[in-house]
């Protein structure tokens, strides 16, 4: 992304975007800064009656702090001399050839070396104005410039050229004035602030809570912030970096040549900071960074709140102006217990479902299709900036950086403001687990392992070629449990869904012998990931009241979903990949067959409440051959839909929560594809089986139409009381049977058969109601989802047969490939 480093002419021309900011704008210099001990025997000679003069000119002065590492409190400006009674009125600004600025003694040479090769960590301490005996020395490093002069209520000083970039002067005053700067080029000249003037933009309690990683607001503390800072507009720029020994901004402001841009080191934190008067919102920008062995690398921030549009890789100065209007949905979230409230989840590609449509745009479109269908929630991949657009963006380079792909990050507001008000909760894939290995963004960042683990056999992924986090460092552990919160708390994310839970529990994931060391219990447990988990999901419920963490986690880790108090890891749900994995492999069976493998559909009952379950028909499985789910089913067109409804209404039923993938809501018989995204046109009245696909898609608004309505499919999810087999070994039939209660103890009866016939006079114990009987309340062989239509259309009374264990029973029809669900009339 870095481009060449322009020429000197070019340079010339504007070098910097300057700012209106009046010039007697008070701003203070820091002081303590180290000069050379001998000051020239002629300098302090020279405070003579023109000095005199100058002083009682009623220049503006300003204090001069000492050196800080904080936003220490400023001294009280002192008031210079007395104005003798014959002096004349202050000079106004004019042309001048340097006179008033005198020679200042030379720069060290060290220092000089080093602010050249980016490894100076004090910069502050040498640029700028710093009060020395008989005047103020003012010295810059503007590299390509012809001139620059000081500019001060009643003065006009140019400085003295020293080469190589540098300039400076003594200005004829006690103290150091609000002054700006003049910089002329070859064509140009332009006038602007003095970056080293400034004290520190962050406070020494946010260096205390970074160096121990505790600072739950991070992104407020690092990143680039535009502000005003004592008066004067323009961006603070803070960067965590321990192992450099220098960091330059570099950015579109100086045609990518940070040379002049040196930030300081703020004590032992490892935090680089510099404030740049000027530079606002929109500026691109990345860190020059000089690693331990003096070379240089060129880094985005890893706290960038905005990214370019990739491939480009430079970070954005960005600040929100949305002004929310979810006021209510954020107050009445948390009202239920999420494992105790309807959860349906459609979980969609952003980029591809609608293939081009930007944030704003989908705002306008994805809310209504999402409500009209009944989900509670959406589940949004890719949110974070990444690489590569046709992936899931699970290697993330920007971790605080909506993808730009699609807007801006207040355009990605607009749309969770707008599902918000839609009534639909937002969910977004979060990767804490792993990061690329790209050289312009989080690895070796500073030339060392920093956010990788040093021991390569830890930091290196087998599977993925990525790298994994440092979970033991305490300021990675920050930057990852902030993140959790920063997404949460400035786009009001509902939920976050973290991504390959598993590869991050065990040190010998994807790890032969040899490959791996054991803990220091000698297990197989990462005590670091473990550690990091609790402490994300403990803030995340802390801070953030009706958020739900979900684990993807395919291993029996126990306690997953356990509070962390009772030694768990904290996620409010987890995806349950058995559950997922078992039916798909029933399902894709050929019904004679089905027998065989009937217990892999009562399996996931056996560990169905060890923990808060999420049945997952996900992205991870309409891909890479795996097929789309209406195409896995056995038979013809007519079998596969069958199929695929019937699958729906089980899946449905089964105790935990619901996630269908974008497409298969109307049987999509294609992979995913991030080109054209889903087959949009098997809907479109004109294609002669659109019936067949739209049918599937009404079936799929009245699952969530029944659910949301009826308490006994989601109220006791997690406790055992609200599920009861009638008949879950009836693997000859096919046929699955069981009840469903709600806290009431209100029953649902939901039956599904795995066969391509019919069965009449079926029958099925049932508890006894006193009611007039059962009512079909939804089928899925009904003729409007494309079925059948073999239906039980008069309530089915209770007789009093005994039939599965209870003194009653009821005969009914079941169609062929079909899941039925029937409540007391």
């Amino acid at each position: 992304m870095t481009a060449r480093k322009p020429s000197r002419k070019a340079s010339r021309k504007t070098a910097e975007v300057p700012v209106e900011v009046p010039a007697e704008a008070s701003v203070e210099a820091p002081v303590d800064a180290p000069v050379d001990a001998a000051v020239d025997a002629a300098v302090e000679a020279a405070v003579d009656a023109a000095v005199e003069a100058a002083v009682e000119a009623s220049v503006d002065v300003v204090a001069t702090p000492t050196r800080a590492t904080g936003n220490a409190a400023a001294p009280t400006a002192e008031r210079g001399r007395p104005r003798r009674a014959d002096a004349g009125p202050p000079r106004p600004r004019q042309a001048g050839d340097g006179q008033g600025a005198r020679p200042a003694p030379a720069l060290d040479g060290a220092d000089r070396g080093r602010l050249l090769a980016g490894d100076h960590h004090a910069p502050h301490d040498v640029l700028g104005a710093h009060p020395i005996p008989g005047g103020v020395l003012v010295r810059a490093l503007r590299p390509f410039a012809r001139s620059v002069t000081v500019l001060a209520t009643g003065l006009r000083a140019e400085l003295h050229d020293d080469g190589d970039g540098f300039f400076s002067g003594v200005l004829p005053v006690p103290e150091a004035p609000a002054y700006r700067l003049e910089v002329a080029y070859d064509d140009n000249t332009i006038e602007v602030g003095d970056p080293y003037r400034f004290w520190p933009t962050i406070g020494e309690l946010d260096l205390h809570l970074i160096a121990e990683g505790r600072h739950e607001e991070l992104w407020r503390a690092l990143g680039a912030e535009p502000m005003e800072h004592q008066g004067v507009a323009g961006t603070r720029f803070t960067l965590w970096a321990p192992n450099a020994r220098g960091v330059r901004i570099t950015g579109d402001f100086n045609y990518w040549d940070g040379t002049g841009f040196p930030m300081r080191s703020l004590g032992s934190t490892g935090v680089w900071e510099l404030f740049l008067p000027g530079v606002g919102e929109g500026t691109l920008y990345k860190y020059d960074i000089c690693r331990p062995d003096g070379s240089h690398t060129v880094r985005a921030d890893p706290m960038a709140r905005r990214a370019e549009v990739p491939p480009a890789t430079a970070s954005i100065v960005t600040a929100s102006h949305h002004e929310w209007q979810d006021a209510d949905w954020m107050a009445h979230r948390g009202d239920r217990p999420v494992h105790e409230a309807p959860f349906s989840v459609y979980e969609i590609h952003l980029a591809s479902w609608r293939p081009g449509l930007t944030y704003r745009q989908l705002a306008e479109q994805l809310p209504a299709y999402v409500r009209d269908l009944g989900f509670t929630h959406v589940e949004l991949m890719p949110v974070s900036e990444h690489p590569f657009g046709g992936s899931w963006g699970y290697q993330v380079t920007g971790f605080y950086a909506p993808t730009s792909r699609m807007g801006t990050p207040d355009d990605f507001r607009f749309l969770v403001d707008a599902l918000h008000r839609a009534g639909i909760g937002v969910i977004m894939d979060w990767v804490p687990a792993h990061f690329p290995r790209d050289d312009w963004a989080l690895a070796e960042f500073d030339g060392r392992p920093l956010y990788e683990h040093s021991d390569p056999q830890r930091a290196a992924h087998p599977d993925w070629g990525t790298l994994e986090f440092d979970y033991g460092r305490t300021e990675v552990r920050n930057f990852l449990v902030a993140n959790a919160t920063y997404w949460c708390e400035e786009f009001h994310i509902d939920g976050l869904r973290v991504d390959a839970v598993a590869s991050m529990l065990y040190l010998d994931y994807s790890r032969e012998d040899g490959q791996w060391s054991p803990n220091e219990f000698g297990g197989r447990e990462n005590l670091d990931a473990v550690a990091f988990l609790q402490e994300m999901n403990a803030t995340v419920y802390r801070r953030n009241p009706g958020v739900v963490t979900i684990a993807e986690e395919s291993t029996a880790w126990d306690g997953v979903t356990r509070p962390t108090d009772g030694g768990g890891l904290g996620f409010g749900l987890k995806w349950n990949m058995g559950w997922m994995h078992d039916s798909l492999q029933y399902i894709a069976k050929e019904p004679i067959h089905r027998k065989y493998h009937h217990n892999e559909m009562t399996f996931s009952m056996v560990y169905a409440y060890s923990e808060n379950y999420v049945l997952p028909i996900s992205h991870d499985e309409v891909v890479h051959g795996k097929q789309a789910l209406v195409t896995k089913m056995p038979g013809d067109w007519w079998q596969q839909r069958a199929n695929h409804r019937a699958y729906l209404g089980f899946m449905w039923a089964h105790p935990g929560k619901q996630l269908l993938f974008m497409g298969q809501e109307f049987a999509q018989g294609a992979e995913w594809s991030e080109g054209h995204g889903p087959d949009w046109w098997l809907l479109d009245p004109s294609y002669e089986a659109s019936g067949d696909h739209r049918g599937v898609r009404t079936l799929v608004g009245d699952l969530n139409a029944v659910y949301g309505a009826v308490p006994a499919l989601w109220q006791r999810d997690t406790s055992p009381e609200g599920f009861s087999w009638v008949d879950g070994g009836a693997a000859e039939d096919n046929v699955f049977a069981f009840l469903r209660y709600d806290a009431d103890g209100s029953p649902l009866l939901a039956v599904s058969h795995f066969s391509p016939a019919v069965r009449s006079d079926y029958r099925l114990g049932v508890p006894e109601t006193g009611t007039e009987g059962w009512v079909e309340v939804l089928n899925t062989d009904a003729a409007r989802y494309g079925g059948g239509d073999v239906r039980n259309e008069e309530p089915l009374k209770a007789e009093a047969v005994p039939a599965h264990g209870r003194p009653c029973s009821i005969s009914l029809t079941l169609p062929p490939l079909a899941t039925v669900w029937f409540r007391p009339a």
